[in-house]
């Protein structure tokens, strides 16, 4: 190869190389969400129902929290829209099924020495330009504490942790394509 032709070829091969490797990618974004094609998502209120399972109790605003807290995970972590009205490509809709505290570990005069918060949400999740892509599931966790301690001074760091990782694995499940 002469030194003309070399240079041509090395110029190609900076401008193509690039390209390609931008292209083979896929539509990810760096958060690792597969959207595809999809544009616009919905997120519908989780109703609180959790006080028709054994033992749960009724937190006030749960729901609220929570839906938000998803709502937040899909946009925090794809370019989706969310959309309140009309036909989104991708909804999200369930209900929270299971919140309650538990005792976990006993101490030697046979009194709890720490309690677990567990929170359960039941997720339907459509995917309208993939149909196979949707699923009916619950996800389900929980947070221990010290059973000397009253829920309501550690609720609000309770509900951060389990809302960080239901909403993980909502996401995960629904939009890790891998």
């Amino acid at each position: 190869m002469n030194n003309i032709s070399m240079k041509y070829f090395r110029k190609v091969l900076l401008y193509i190389l690039p390209i390609t490797l931008f292209l083979g990618c896929g539509v990810y974004n760096f958060t690792g969400g597969n959207v595809g094609e999809a544009k616009t998502f919905k997120v519908t209120y989780f109703q609180n129902y959790a006080t028709q399972s054994p033992g749960s109790t009724f937190e006030p605003g749960v729901d609220r929290d929570f839906t938000l807290a998803l709502q937040d995970r899909i946009q925090n972590q794809t370019s989706l829209e969310l959309i309140n009205t009309g036909n989104p490509d991708l909804l999200y809709e369930g209900e929270i099924t299971e919140y309650k505290i538990s005792p976990m570990s006993a101490t030697a005069d046979q009194t709890a020495a720490q309690n677990r918060l567990t929170m359960r949400v039941k997720v339907r999740f459509y995917n309208q330009l993939k149909e196979d892509a949707g699923f009916d599931q619950s996800f389900s966790f929980f947070y221990d504490y010290p059973a000397d301690t009253q829920l309501a001074t550690i609720k609000s760091e309770a509900h951060e942790t389990i809302f960080e990782r239901l909403t993980q694995d909502i996401f995960n499940a629904s939009l890790a394509d891998w």
